[in-house]
Protein backbone atom coordinates (compact mmCIF):
# COMPACT_ATOMS: atom_id res chain seq x y z
CA UNK A 1 0.00 0.00 0.00
CA UNK A 2 2.67 2.39 0.98
CA UNK A 3 4.77 1.93 -2.30
CA UNK A 4 1.24 2.36 -4.28
CA UNK A 5 1.03 6.01 -2.16
CA UNK A 6 4.39 6.63 -3.20
CA UNK A 7 3.64 5.90 -7.01
CA UNK A 8 0.87 7.89 -7.03
CA UNK A 9 3.09 10.69 -5.08
CA UNK A 10 5.64 10.32 -7.60
CA UNK A 11 3.13 10.77 -10.95
CA UNK A 12 1.21 13.76 -9.41
CA UNK A 13 4.46 15.37 -8.75
CA UNK A 14 5.62 14.80 -12.04
CA UNK A 15 2.41 16.09 -13.55
CA UNK A 16 2.60 18.85 -11.56
CA UNK A 17 6.33 19.49 -12.74
CA UNK A 18 5.10 18.93 -16.28
CA UNK A 19 2.15 21.71 -16.36
CA UNK A 20 4.41 23.89 -14.36
CA UNK A 21 6.81 23.67 -16.92
CA UNK A 22 4.16 23.28 -19.88
CA UNK A 23 3.02 27.29 -18.09
CA UNK A 24 6.21 28.22 -17.98
CA UNK A 25 6.92 27.55 -22.11
CA UNK A 26 3.62 28.85 -22.67
CA UNK A 27 4.24 32.04 -21.16
CA UNK A 28 7.84 32.44 -22.35
CA UNK A 29 6.30 31.67 -26.36
CA UNK A 30 3.54 33.92 -25.67
CA UNK A 31 5.98 36.62 -24.38
CA UNK A 32 8.61 36.49 -26.86
CA UNK A 33 6.97 35.41 -30.14
CA UNK A 34 4.73 38.46 -31.98
CA UNK A 35 1.79 37.29 -33.97
CA UNK A 36 3.00 37.99 -37.65
CA UNK A 37 6.47 38.30 -38.83
CA UNK A 38 6.99 40.48 -40.20
CA UNK A 39 4.28 42.67 -38.83
CA UNK A 40 2.08 45.30 -39.88
CA UNK A 41 1.25 48.80 -38.76
CA UNK A 42 -1.95 49.34 -37.13
CA UNK A 43 -3.97 52.04 -35.70
CA UNK A 44 -5.96 51.14 -32.61
CA UNK A 45 -8.43 53.00 -30.63
CA UNK A 46 -8.79 52.87 -26.61
CA UNK A 47 -11.90 54.09 -25.83
CA UNK A 48 -12.07 56.60 -22.56
CA UNK A 49 -13.29 54.20 -19.79
CA UNK A 50 -12.38 51.24 -21.66
CA UNK A 51 -11.76 47.93 -20.05
CA UNK A 52 -9.49 45.73 -19.91
CA UNK A 53 -11.07 42.67 -21.08
CA UNK A 54 -12.36 44.63 -23.34
CA UNK A 55 -9.08 46.43 -24.96
CA UNK A 56 -7.24 42.77 -24.90
CA UNK A 57 -10.56 41.31 -27.02
CA UNK A 58 -10.13 44.12 -29.41
CA UNK A 59 -5.67 43.43 -29.71
CA UNK A 60 -6.71 39.78 -30.50
CA UNK A 61 -9.06 40.90 -32.97
CA UNK A 62 -6.82 43.20 -35.21
CA UNK A 63 -4.10 40.40 -34.73
CA UNK A 64 -1.69 42.68 -32.60
CA UNK A 65 -1.78 39.93 -29.91
CA UNK A 66 -2.00 36.55 -30.48
CA UNK A 67 -4.56 35.66 -26.51
CA UNK A 68 -6.22 38.05 -25.19
CA UNK A 69 -6.50 35.76 -22.03
CA UNK A 70 -2.38 35.78 -21.69
CA UNK A 71 -2.58 39.77 -22.87
CA UNK A 72 -4.61 40.18 -19.32
CA UNK A 73 -2.42 38.09 -17.38
CA UNK A 74 0.51 40.62 -18.39
CA UNK A 75 -1.36 43.17 -17.64
CA UNK A 76 -2.76 42.30 -14.55
CA UNK A 77 1.05 40.49 -13.26
CA UNK A 78 2.73 43.67 -14.49
CA UNK A 79 0.36 45.74 -12.42
CA UNK A 80 -0.84 48.04 -15.33
CA UNK A 81 -4.27 46.81 -16.09
CA UNK A 82 -5.54 50.34 -14.53
CA UNK A 83 -2.98 52.81 -16.36
CA UNK A 84 -3.85 52.09 -20.20
CA UNK A 85 -4.26 55.28 -22.04
CA UNK A 86 -7.33 56.39 -24.38
CA UNK A 87 -6.37 57.67 -27.52
CA UNK A 88 -5.67 55.88 -31.06
CA UNK A 89 -1.94 54.06 -31.20
CA UNK A 90 0.14 53.60 -34.07
CA UNK A 91 0.58 49.48 -33.17
CA UNK A 92 2.56 46.36 -35.02
CA UNK A 93 1.57 42.93 -34.94
CA UNK A 94 4.58 42.45 -35.30
CA UNK A 95 5.72 43.87 -31.39
CA UNK A 96 5.45 41.69 -28.47
CA UNK A 97 2.93 41.57 -25.95
CA UNK A 98 5.31 43.97 -23.29
CA UNK A 99 5.93 46.28 -26.01
CA UNK A 100 2.44 46.61 -26.97
CA UNK A 101 0.96 47.17 -23.18
CA UNK A 102 4.48 49.35 -22.52
CA UNK A 103 2.63 51.59 -25.85
CA UNK A 104 -0.37 51.82 -24.51
CA UNK A 105 0.43 52.64 -20.78
CA UNK A 106 3.17 54.92 -21.45
CA UNK A 107 3.27 55.73 -25.02
CA UNK A 108 2.25 58.74 -26.55
CA UNK A 109 -0.71 58.30 -28.63
CA UNK A 110 -0.68 58.91 -32.85
CA UNK A 111 -3.81 61.18 -32.52
CA UNK A 112 -4.93 63.45 -29.73
CA UNK A 113 -8.59 62.91 -28.86
CA UNK A 114 -10.56 66.40 -28.28
CA UNK A 115 -14.24 66.70 -27.78
CA UNK A 116 -15.76 70.10 -28.07
CA UNK A 117 -19.53 70.64 -26.71
CA UNK A 118 -21.99 72.35 -28.34
CA UNK A 119 -22.51 75.93 -27.27
CA UNK A 120 -18.72 77.26 -26.20
CA UNK A 121 -17.78 80.85 -27.77
CA UNK A 122 -15.23 80.99 -29.42
CA UNK A 123 -12.75 81.94 -26.99
CA UNK A 124 -14.06 78.47 -24.59
CA UNK A 125 -13.05 76.36 -27.62
CA UNK A 126 -9.81 77.86 -28.03
CA UNK A 127 -9.11 77.49 -24.70
CA UNK A 128 -9.87 73.55 -24.80
CA UNK A 129 -7.67 73.34 -27.86
CA UNK A 130 -4.91 75.22 -25.73
CA UNK A 131 -5.23 72.62 -23.51
CA UNK A 132 -5.08 69.61 -25.44
CA UNK A 133 -1.94 70.89 -26.88
CA UNK A 134 -3.04 71.07 -30.46
CA UNK A 135 -2.05 74.63 -30.46
CA UNK A 136 -1.48 78.10 -28.72
CA UNK A 137 -5.52 79.90 -27.82
CA UNK A 138 -3.42 83.13 -29.08
CA UNK A 139 -2.89 81.89 -32.79
CA UNK A 140 -6.33 80.06 -32.86
CA UNK A 141 -7.77 83.52 -31.96
CA UNK A 142 -5.58 84.91 -34.57
CA UNK A 143 -6.69 82.31 -37.47
CA UNK A 144 -10.26 82.27 -37.10
CA UNK A 145 -9.97 86.34 -37.77
CA UNK A 146 -8.07 85.75 -40.76
CA UNK A 147 -10.01 87.49 -43.76
CA UNK A 148 -7.96 84.91 -45.89
CA UNK A 149 -8.79 81.92 -43.60
CA UNK A 150 -12.60 83.36 -43.81
CA UNK A 151 -12.65 83.81 -47.41
CA UNK A 152 -11.34 80.39 -48.17
CA UNK A 153 -13.94 78.70 -46.21
CA UNK A 154 -16.62 80.99 -47.14
CA UNK A 155 -17.86 82.69 -43.46
CA UNK A 156 -19.78 85.94 -44.02
CA UNK A 157 -18.77 87.59 -40.98
CA UNK A 158 -15.52 89.49 -39.33
CA UNK A 159 -14.79 85.69 -37.19
CA UNK A 160 -15.61 81.87 -37.41
CA UNK A 161 -17.90 82.16 -34.35
CA UNK A 162 -20.61 79.19 -35.24
CA UNK A 163 -18.79 77.60 -37.65
CA UNK A 164 -16.38 75.73 -35.02
CA UNK A 165 -18.41 72.72 -35.22
CA UNK A 166 -18.85 70.78 -31.95
CA UNK A 167 -17.92 67.36 -32.22
CA UNK A 168 -15.12 64.69 -31.11
CA UNK A 169 -12.00 65.03 -33.03
CA UNK A 170 -8.99 62.75 -33.37
CA UNK A 171 -6.17 65.09 -34.32
CA UNK A 172 -2.63 64.07 -35.24
CA UNK A 173 -0.15 64.27 -32.19
CA UNK A 174 2.65 66.54 -32.83
CA UNK A 175 6.07 65.23 -32.73
CA UNK A 176 8.41 65.53 -29.82
CA UNK A 177 9.50 69.46 -30.56
CA UNK A 178 7.19 70.08 -32.58
CA UNK A 179 6.20 74.20 -32.08
CA UNK A 180 2.76 75.03 -31.76
CA UNK A 181 2.41 78.11 -34.77
CA UNK A 182 -0.19 79.62 -36.51
CA UNK A 183 -0.19 76.84 -39.24
CA UNK A 184 -1.16 74.31 -36.85
CA UNK A 185 -4.12 76.73 -35.15
CA UNK A 186 -5.00 77.04 -38.71
CA UNK A 187 -5.05 73.52 -39.41
CA UNK A 188 -6.97 72.59 -36.43
CA UNK A 189 -9.53 75.35 -37.14
CA UNK A 190 -9.81 74.32 -40.86
CA UNK A 191 -10.52 70.82 -39.54
CA UNK A 192 -13.40 72.14 -37.81
CA UNK A 193 -15.15 74.67 -40.17
CA UNK A 194 -14.80 71.65 -43.13
CA UNK A 195 -17.10 69.38 -40.41
CA UNK A 196 -19.44 72.24 -40.25
CA UNK A 197 -20.06 72.16 -43.65
CA UNK A 198 -20.27 68.84 -44.53
CA UNK A 199 -22.94 68.40 -41.50
CA UNK A 200 -24.97 70.90 -43.21
CA UNK A 201 -25.54 69.48 -46.04
CA UNK A 202 -28.06 67.45 -44.21
CA UNK A 203 -29.84 70.86 -43.78
CA UNK A 204 -29.14 72.04 -47.36
CA UNK A 205 -28.66 68.95 -49.81
CA UNK A 206 -29.38 70.99 -52.44
CA UNK A 207 -26.12 73.15 -51.62
CA UNK A 208 -25.15 75.98 -50.11
CA UNK A 209 -27.63 78.74 -49.35
CA UNK A 210 -27.14 82.03 -50.36
CA UNK A 211 -25.00 84.51 -47.73
CA UNK A 212 -27.95 86.42 -46.08
CA UNK A 213 -29.96 82.84 -45.39
CA UNK A 214 -26.40 81.34 -43.96
CA UNK A 215 -25.99 84.58 -41.81
CA UNK A 216 -29.55 84.56 -40.74
CA UNK A 217 -29.69 80.71 -39.88
CA UNK A 218 -25.88 80.44 -38.29
CA UNK A 219 -27.05 83.70 -35.87
CA UNK A 220 -30.69 82.07 -35.07
CA UNK A 221 -29.05 78.65 -34.36
CA UNK A 222 -26.67 79.91 -32.12
CA UNK A 223 -29.56 81.17 -30.30
CA UNK A 224 -31.79 78.30 -30.27
CA UNK A 225 -28.53 76.21 -29.12
CA UNK A 226 -27.91 78.45 -25.75
CA UNK A 227 -31.76 78.36 -24.99
CA UNK A 228 -32.57 75.32 -24.93
CA UNK A 229 -30.66 71.71 -24.17
CA UNK A 230 -33.75 70.09 -25.33
CA UNK A 231 -33.76 68.62 -28.93
CA UNK A 232 -37.07 68.42 -29.44
CA UNK A 233 -37.81 72.01 -28.30
CA UNK A 234 -35.76 73.57 -30.10
CA UNK A 235 -37.85 74.21 -33.38
CA UNK A 236 -40.65 75.53 -31.13
CA UNK A 237 -38.02 78.16 -29.74
CA UNK A 238 -36.70 78.56 -33.00
CA UNK A 239 -40.40 79.75 -33.85
CA UNK A 240 -40.65 82.28 -31.31
CA UNK A 241 -37.69 84.25 -32.86
CA UNK A 242 -39.32 83.67 -36.19
CA UNK A 243 -42.63 85.23 -35.33
CA UNK A 244 -40.66 88.41 -33.01
CA UNK A 245 -38.89 89.07 -36.13
CA UNK A 246 -42.03 88.80 -38.32
CA UNK A 247 -43.85 91.44 -35.91
CA UNK A 248 -40.72 93.84 -35.37
CA UNK A 249 -41.05 92.91 -31.75
CA UNK A 250 -37.10 93.06 -30.04
CA UNK A 251 -35.58 89.38 -29.99
CA UNK A 252 -34.72 90.32 -25.75
CA UNK A 253 -32.91 87.12 -25.33
CA UNK A 254 -29.98 87.12 -22.64
CA UNK A 255 -27.76 84.47 -24.40
CA UNK A 256 -26.83 87.27 -26.80
CA UNK A 257 -26.50 89.76 -24.48
CA UNK A 258 -24.11 87.84 -21.83
CA UNK A 259 -21.72 87.15 -25.37
CA UNK A 260 -21.55 91.00 -26.11
CA UNK A 261 -20.24 91.01 -22.73
CA UNK A 262 -17.42 88.68 -23.28
CA UNK A 263 -14.74 87.05 -21.72
CA UNK A 264 -15.33 89.88 -18.97
CA UNK A 265 -19.13 88.45 -17.62
CA UNK A 266 -18.80 87.13 -14.16
CA UNK A 267 -21.88 84.99 -14.42
CA UNK A 268 -24.48 87.83 -13.14
CA UNK A 269 -26.69 89.51 -15.88
CA UNK A 270 -27.87 92.75 -14.35
CA UNK A 271 -30.70 95.25 -15.45
CA UNK A 272 -27.78 97.71 -16.23
CA UNK A 273 -26.68 95.03 -18.76
CA UNK A 274 -30.29 94.93 -20.38
CA UNK A 275 -30.45 98.83 -20.65
CA UNK A 276 -27.23 98.88 -22.16
CA UNK A 277 -27.24 99.81 -25.65
CA UNK A 278 -23.57 99.86 -26.16
CA UNK A 279 -23.60 96.53 -26.12
CA UNK A 280 -24.56 95.30 -30.14
CA UNK A 281 -25.80 92.16 -29.02
CA UNK A 282 -27.95 93.67 -26.59
CA UNK A 283 -31.28 92.40 -27.96
CA UNK A 284 -33.40 94.23 -25.02
CA UNK A 285 -32.67 97.55 -26.87
CA UNK A 286 -31.22 96.97 -30.64
CA UNK A 287 -33.88 95.32 -33.41
CA UNK A 288 -33.01 92.11 -35.14
CA UNK A 289 -30.72 89.69 -34.49
CA UNK A 290 -27.00 90.48 -33.39
CA UNK A 291 -24.52 90.84 -35.79
CA UNK A 292 -23.17 87.30 -35.25
CA UNK A 293 -23.62 83.75 -34.05
CA UNK A 294 -22.88 83.71 -30.32
CA UNK A 295 -21.45 80.21 -29.85
CA UNK A 296 -21.01 76.99 -31.78
CA UNK A 297 -24.38 74.84 -32.57
CA UNK A 298 -25.07 71.21 -33.35
CA UNK A 299 -26.89 70.52 -36.25
CA UNK A 300 -30.44 70.12 -34.72
CA UNK A 301 -30.00 73.96 -33.56
CA UNK A 302 -29.57 74.17 -37.73
CA UNK A 303 -32.40 72.19 -38.73
CA UNK A 304 -34.53 74.37 -36.18
CA UNK A 305 -33.15 77.81 -37.46
CA UNK A 306 -34.08 76.61 -41.18
CA UNK A 307 -37.41 75.10 -40.07
CA UNK A 308 -38.57 76.65 -37.02
CA UNK A 309 -41.82 74.98 -36.14
CA UNK A 310 -45.13 77.35 -37.17
CA UNK A 311 -47.52 78.75 -34.07
CA UNK A 312 -48.62 81.39 -32.42
CA UNK A 313 -45.97 81.63 -29.46
CA UNK A 314 -44.42 84.93 -28.76
CA UNK A 315 -42.42 84.51 -24.77
CA UNK A 316 -41.14 81.30 -23.11
CA UNK A 317 -39.64 80.98 -19.99
CA UNK A 318 -38.18 77.37 -17.69
CA UNK A 319 -40.37 75.63 -16.40
CA UNK A 320 -37.12 74.76 -13.89
CA UNK A 321 -33.68 75.34 -14.31
CA UNK A 322 -32.06 73.55 -17.07
CA UNK A 323 -35.11 71.81 -17.60
CA UNK A 324 -38.02 72.54 -20.20
CA UNK A 325 -40.24 75.63 -20.65
CA UNK A 326 -43.30 77.03 -21.24
CA UNK A 327 -45.02 78.57 -24.13
CA UNK A 328 -46.71 81.26 -24.37
CA UNK A 329 -49.08 83.53 -27.17
CA UNK A 330 -49.81 86.40 -24.90
CA UNK A 331 -47.82 88.60 -22.31
CA UNK A 332 -50.07 87.78 -19.62
CA UNK A 333 -49.89 84.12 -20.17
CA UNK A 334 -45.90 84.68 -20.16
CA UNK A 335 -46.16 86.87 -16.63
CA UNK A 336 -48.12 83.90 -15.49
CA UNK A 337 -45.35 81.34 -16.29
CA UNK A 338 -42.77 83.66 -15.43
CA UNK A 339 -44.30 83.47 -11.77
CA UNK A 340 -44.55 79.69 -12.05
CA UNK A 341 -40.99 79.34 -12.37
CA UNK A 342 -39.96 81.94 -9.54
CA UNK A 343 -42.31 80.16 -7.61
CA UNK A 344 -40.63 76.53 -8.61
CA UNK A 345 -37.07 78.20 -7.94
CA UNK A 346 -38.09 79.07 -4.22
CA UNK A 347 -39.38 75.43 -4.05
Amino acid sequence: MLKLLVKVLCVLVLMAACAAGWGVWEAKRFLETPPARPGQEVYFDVAPGATLARIARQLEEKGIVADEFKFRLLARWKKQSSKLQAGRFLLSTGWTPEKVLDSLVNGKPAFTRITIPEGLAWWQTAALIEESGMAKASDFAEVIRDPEFLRHYGIPFETAEGFLMPDTYLLKTLLEGQPLDRAQARAVAGRMVDNFWRKAQEVWPSGKPSRDELKTAVILASIVEKETAIAAERPRVAGVYANRLAKGMLLQADPTVIYGLGQSFNGNLTKANLQDPRNLYNTYKLPGLPPTPICSFGVSALKAAVHPEKHEFLYFVAVTDGGSHAFSKTLQEHNQAVRGYLQNRKK
